[in-house]
């Protein structure tokens, strides 16, 4: 991973390398990072973005990627110049408020200083244009995200920072926005994103698929599927609109999982309020291309056919991770804590073991099948390479059950689906969390479940 270069040492070699400021500056650069403590120079500085068009066309044969980003933001701060995340890629124009703009690289930033200076307040819109080979990227637990190549076309993935490898944005999940996505493909391939399908024409040769996601979605949660893929449309009995793709080669083997997606949405939106979406769906991939599972958002992706726990785990994700998402990666446990903790539910509801009974199968056997329960605290990785580790998804899970155990279910339920409605589209920290469990339930004293489970070294003591 890129290190942390300080703003003053970035922003004035890209001005070495554009111009010197002229006397009558009144702004000041916006920063490389928002200063997340695991991903240091992730996201930026003085600006906030509201929307991303993207216009893609994509090869398979030479993996050559041109797109143009149109990106909508809001200054939040008087801007003489300011940094978008984009790794790897070649740019070939950049322009904001329809005048070129000076731009320079450095590292994973794209630097760069408009004709005119931005007021803060003020809304702009910015166009880079660029085109190369997409880049791969190793996280620093070794998985591969960014661009992932297929045998017929690709599959990107952004989890914690891979869409910087695809399109120049404000890479962390504390800027959200909504979305337009245009990807051109050779005809007879399908072209599969967020959100829904707003059109798709073909014409020499090619076709184009454009998708829309009106609700806001962190960068990290964006997903591009380019395949042969299989595709079926449907709805659940509430009348959600329903969208999988599926590799033709795990067709058969997903169909009977994938036959219970309606039957899970309405039980989780039964125990976990309203769904945040408008639509809903999977994209099962060959297993040429990840060979993880990734909560994107309207539409998961599973890395071949999923069994049903895993598609509950990305499902419930919707709502704790894609609506209410981290205010940084150090939040990584209220995404999987949640998810997993559905999955105990569904086991419960569905005649298999109690939520509870798979707590105490945990705190008794943790160690033998779950390598690292009690390394760290869920609240608290270790580092960058910990924060999907076990500790953030069965250790959090047991923070979730011991909530349960203390306020009971009525007042459970209320927390659960208080918060997904109280910070709906929003973003949100542990802290955050913590007192709205305390707000909710002013009469129980949580600071054994704080001090021992979610911020606590060592595996605590059985109560």
């Amino acid at each position: 991973m890129s290190r942390f270069a300080p703003v003053a040492l970035t922003v004035t070699s890209a001005l070495l390398v554009l111009t010197a400021c002229s006397s009558g500056v009144h702004g000041t650069p916006g920063g490389s990072g928002v200063r997340d403590p695991y991903f240091v120079k992730a996201g930026n500085g003085g600006y906030d973005v509201t929307h991303y068009a993207l216009d893609l066309a994509y090869d398979p044969d030479d993996r050559h990627l041109t797109g143009t980003a149109e990106i909508t933001a809001r200054a939040t701060q008087d801007l003489s110049a300011f940094d978008l995340d984009l790794k790897g890629m070649d740019v070939e124009r950049v322009g904001v408020e329809g005048r070129s703009a000076r731009w320079s690289r450095n590292g994973q930033e794209l630097v760069v200083r408009p004709h005119d200076e931005l007021d803060k307040g003020e809304t702009f819109r910015l166009t880079v244009r660029y085109s190369g080979t997409p880049e791969t990227l190793t996280d620093p637990d070794g998985s591969e995200e960014g661009w992932l190549p297929t045998a017929d076309g690709a599959l990107a993935l952004g989890e914690p920072v891979g869409s910087m490898a695809w399109f120049p944005g404000n890479h962390h999940p504390s800027d959200k926005a909504t979305y337009d996505i245009d990807v051109t493909v050779p005809e007879g391939l399908e072209a599969v994103s967020n959100g829904e399908l707003a059109n798709r024409t073909t014409s020499e040769g090619g076709t184009t698929f454009r998708w829309h996601t009106s609700e806001p979605m962190a960068s990290y949660v964006a997903a591009l599927a380019i395949g042969d893929y299989d595709i079926s449309r449907s709805t659940t009995d509430s009348g959600l609109p329903v969208y999988v793709a599926v590799d033709k080669e795990e067709a058969d083997d997903s169909r009977e999982v994938l036959a219970e997606l309606p039957e899970i949405m309405d039980w989780a939106e039964e125990n976990f309020g309203p769904y945040p979406f408008s639509s809903t769906g999977a994209i099962v991939a060959g297993g040429d291309a990840a060979d993880y599972a990734l909560e994107t958002q309207n539409r998961p992706v599973f890395p071949g056919a999923p069994d049903t726990e895993l598609l509950v785990h990305e499902l419930a994700h919707q709502w704790f991770g894609n609506s209410v998402t981290p205010k940084s990666w150090r939040d990584m446990w209220l995404n999987e804590s949640f998810a997993t903790y559905a999955e105990w539910l569904w086991e419960e509801d569905d005649g298999g073991d109690s939520a509870q009974e798979t707590f105490d199968a945990l705190y008794d056997h943790g160690e033998d099948d779950h390598e690292g329960l009690w390394d760290f605290p869920p609240a608290k990785p270790t580092s960058a390479a910990h924060i999907s580790d076990t500790p953030v998804y069965e250790r959090g899970a047991m923070v979730l059950q011991k909530i349960r155990q203390t306020v009971g279910d009525d007042t459970f339920y209320d927390i659960v689906q208080g918060w997904a409605a109280d910070h709906r589209h929003g973003n949100a920290d542990t802290d955050d969390f913590t007192a709205y469990v305390e707000k909710t339930a002013p009469d129980e004293d949580f600071d054994a479940i704080w001090e021992d489970w979610l911020y606590g070294d060592g595996k605590p003591d059985r109560p």
